[in-house]
């Protein structure tokens, strides 16, 4: 029987929707803003796959930490190892792990973003593999699955032989809020694999040639831009380029909104797009995918949620990206929290990669 750790970071992902860009030491910043918790509910999908098959026995935490899902979801067979109090915190994260290594756990399945992934690893080191639930604002790490559903495939499917080096990237959070990125590798764990499963790190192309392929999409982009329609800005440097070329200020880390030629609202949260677009008659939202990682939605973007994809409707939704970034993109992944309309974006999805050039890129379908 594989012996399965399981811990949940329940504030996990709050700030995305309020445009924080992160959650960590801003929890109480993100219920001021209306955040409510997210990791659990991706918890339970994953759970709730799991609680159907045999041979898992869980090792967990109390309350929110993990024995609250497991009950829901239906499993019996778990314990709990690590009991805490109050509101949980790295500290938790960290000893809950370290109990999961002394106790023999064959893998340790968490549910949260960069932080949380570590926090475990530096309890654990490579001792145990890890994978990651998706669940937090950015997730550049390369421990995450693609999202709750292939989690529980990965958890079900893989061989404890089919393993691979898979990077955790410490993210300066204060930079990040304030647009700047700045990463380091923190440590190399090891992942449960099948191909195509479990996303890679983030990367970043600062080739000249890449800077000419966003100057021409930025330029195509305006040229064929509407009168009178909101444009939604995601994060990104092509989609930087694009406001420049409008002759406004970009938040490279954030979520715009524009019409006209003219910064209507800069770094939005959910909400304010939402309250936007019910003004508006038309909208058009502008993506560009995580470099290597692929995803278009779901990864550092999620003020542009569910809702605000199903009002602005699949067929206004415009992708760029350079060359350079689709050829050493193989896929494009979305995982907007919602299922059902992510498998509505179909197999494939047109992305303009120059003036006037766009090229059909396949999007991976669990």
């Amino acid at each position: 029987m594989k012996r399965i750790g399981f811990i949940v970071n329940p504030v996990a992902g709050m700030g995305g929707l309020v445009g924080l860009k992160g959650t960590d030491g801003n929890v109480e910043e993100a219920r001021r803003r209306g955040a409510v918790p997210y990791a659990m509910e991706r918890a339970r999908i994953t759970l709730g796959i799991l609680s159907q098959g045999k041979g898992l026995h869980f090792m967990s935490c109390s309350g929110t930490m993990g024995e609250d899902i497991l009950r829901d979801a239906g499993l019996k067979e778990f314990e709990i190892l690590y009991s805490f109090s109050g509101e949980s915190s790295a500290r938790d994260t960290k000893a809950a792990a370290q109990r999961f290594r002394e106790a023999g756990a064959d893998l340790i399945l968490f549910c949260g973003g960069d932080g949380t992934a570590r926090d475990i690893f530096e309890a654990t080191g490579r001792d145990i593999p890890l994978l990651g639930i998706p669940a937090g604002v950015k997730m550049y790490s390369a421990v995450f699955a693609i999202d709750p559903i292939i989690a529980a495939e990965l958890v079900r499917e893989s061989a404890d032989n089919n393993l691979r080096d898979s990077e955790i990237l410490d993210v300066d959070e204060e930079a990040y809020r304030s647009g700047v990125l700045k990463t380091r590798i923190f440590g190399i764990a090891r992942t449960p694999v099948v191909a195509g499963k479990v996303q890679v790190a983030k990367q970043v192309y600062e080739e000249s040639d890449e800077e000419r392929a966003k100057q021409e999409i930025a330029r195509f982009i305006q040229e064929v831009m509407l009168p009178g329609t909101l444009y939604i800005l995601g994060a990104g440097t092509t989609t930087e380029a694009i406001a420049h070329r409008l002759g406004v200020q970009k938040t490279l880390l954030g979520v715009d909104a524009i019409k006209d030629g003219v910064l209507v609202a800069m770094d939005v949260n959910e909400k304010t797009i939402l309250d936007l677009a019910g003004q508006e008659k038309e909208i058009r939202i502008i993506l560009s995918p995580i470099g290597a990682q692929g995803f278009i939605l779901g990864r550092g973007n999620q003020q542009i949620s569910a809702q605000v994809v199903k009002k602005a409707g699949l067929k206004n939704i415009i992708v760029v990206a350079t060359p350079h970034k689709l050829r050493e993109t193989p896929l494009l992944y979305v995982d907007s929290g919602d299922p059902a309309l992510d498998r509505e974006f179909g197999n494939s999805v047109q992305v303009i990669s120059g003036y006037r050039m766009a090229q059909r890129k396949k999007i991976h379908q669990p």
